[in-house]
């Protein structure tokens, strides 16, 4: 095994890390704000609403993201309204189709994630909380929404390795991060063992950070649960 031309190509690939953390953050970040405007939709009690928003999460779930990915970057031009308004500049751009149709994708699985959290909330704790005065705002913000995340969390991180690993497709609209930058590669090199190794590699030890980083924050939110047995070994 050449483990110069590894080196190489290691540093290389290296160097395309920063567009893949845009891309994953940008789109974590967006998609996650959308899902909480999607989550709302669906359990408002509006029956509108309500189906909106079921339709939504029924599109971007039953379709294969590659293809979202495609309808954004060569659909959005076909409508004039687009291309001739003020956001074509920004939506003629690879980046920022990929980060749209990413974070479009990841809100629809992210509602769910999150509407099952909320779902796990028990009713006991909300009708507690109510009893002492607090209703509206300051429930969700003080009862509901901390619960909820703690149980959507476990699912909520394997969503995001997946949204990490889904930037790879972004290379299929012409995005140079570290699978574009690799497929470059091996048209010019022609070693393809050695160079997706090392797109691999790089992948694992992201997705290993991430993981780490989820696993930290679930540990410092599970805090209360973890006082209950030094309470009673007390």
């Amino acid at each position: 095994m050449d483990f110069t031309f590894l080196a190489s190509t290691m540093v290389t690939l290296l160097k395309a890390v920063p567009t893949t953390l845009i891309l994953f953050s940008l789109s974590i970040f967006f998609g996650g704000l959308l899902a909480l405007v999607i989550v709302w939709m669906r359990v408002s009690g509006n029956p509108v609403l309500s189906r909106f928003a079921k339709g939504y999460i029924f599109v971007f779930r039953g379709s294969p993201l590659l293809i979202q990915m495609f309808l954004v970057f060569y659909g959005l031009g076909q409508f004039g309204f687009i291309r001739y308004s003020f956001l074509w500049p920004f939506l003629r751009e690879p980046m920022v189709c990929a980060i749209l149709s990413l974070a479009l994708c990841t809100a629809g699985y992210t509602a769910e994630i999150f509407r099952g959290g909320i779902r796990a909330v028990s009713p006991k704790e909300i009708e507690a909380a109510r009893s002492i005065g607090m209703s509206g705002s300051l429930l969700v913000r003080r009862i509901l929404a901390p619960i909820a995340f703690r149980h959507a969390l476990p699912a909520y991180s394997t969503e995001i390795v997946l949204m990490m690993k889904s930037t790879a497709l972004a290379s299929l609209v012409t995005v140079w991060e570290v699978t574009g930058v690799a497929q470059r590669l091996i048209s010019q090199t022609y070693r393809t063992m050695e160079v997706f190794l090392c797109a691999a590699i790089i992948y694992l030890v992201l997705n290993f950070i991430i993981l780490q980083g989820m696993a930290l924050l679930e540990y410092s939110l599970s805090r209360h649960r973890r006082a209950i047995p030094q309470a009673l070994k007390a």
